[in-house]
């Protein structure tokens, strides 16, 4: 049987008490991000890679693409259709230099077209359309009863579905399930 060492026990008289080992000290929120950063660049994530994208992809072409997947390093990018995809396709060894520079390991690029959605700028007039209808509020449209679950929801979700936001994942989840 293994002994403990003197630190990883503590004597009270003559009885001897396991201890558990010391904390670490507390890092820093910074040193923090860092270091997840620096996992996920080692371990080949997409997150580190949106990251520092527009400092690898530059401040002209970043705006029009973006890396879409990361698998066994072979990065796809996608790009806007037109002049900014024939820009990445003339500067495909550029990128992948730069890629590699910051310590990212891609082997090769795949590109391929991509139509990104417009990000809705918070705070902007489209997004206070959209919340103000949306079903899912209750100082507008006031709760109701779910008739399949029996519990409170706002009315709003009861007039578009005839249930509850979470019986409708349930229906959609089952719609799925059977195609």
């Amino acid at each position: 049987m293994a002994k403990a060492s003197r630190q990883q026990t503590r004597q009270i008289g003559n009885l001897s008490l396991l201890v558990p080992a010391p904390r670490p000290p507390a890092s820093g929120l910074g040193s923090c991000l860092r270091e997840l950063e620096q996992r996920w660049q080692q371990g080949g994530h997409l997150a580190a890679l949106w990251q520092a994208w527009p400092r690898i992809a530059g401040a002209q072409l970043a705006p029009h693409c973006r890396p879409l997947r990361l698998h066994s390093g072979l990065l796809t990018v996608g790009a806007a259709p037109g002049p900014w995809l024939q820009a990445l396709q003339y500067n495909r060894h550029q990128l992948l230099g730069a890629l590699r520079a910051q310590g990212f390991t891609v082997r090769d690029l795949r590109l391929e077209q991509h139509h990104p959605s417009a990000a809705v700028a918070p705070g902007g007039l489209q997004e206070a359309e959209v919340w103000a209808a949306h079903p899912s509020r209750v100082d507008v449209h006031g709760m109701a009863t779910c008739p399949c679950c029996a519990s409170p929801a706002p009315a709003g979700e009861m007039a578009r579905w005839g249930h509850c936001s979470f019986c409708r994942q349930k229906q959609l989840a089952q719609l799925a399930d059977q195609a």
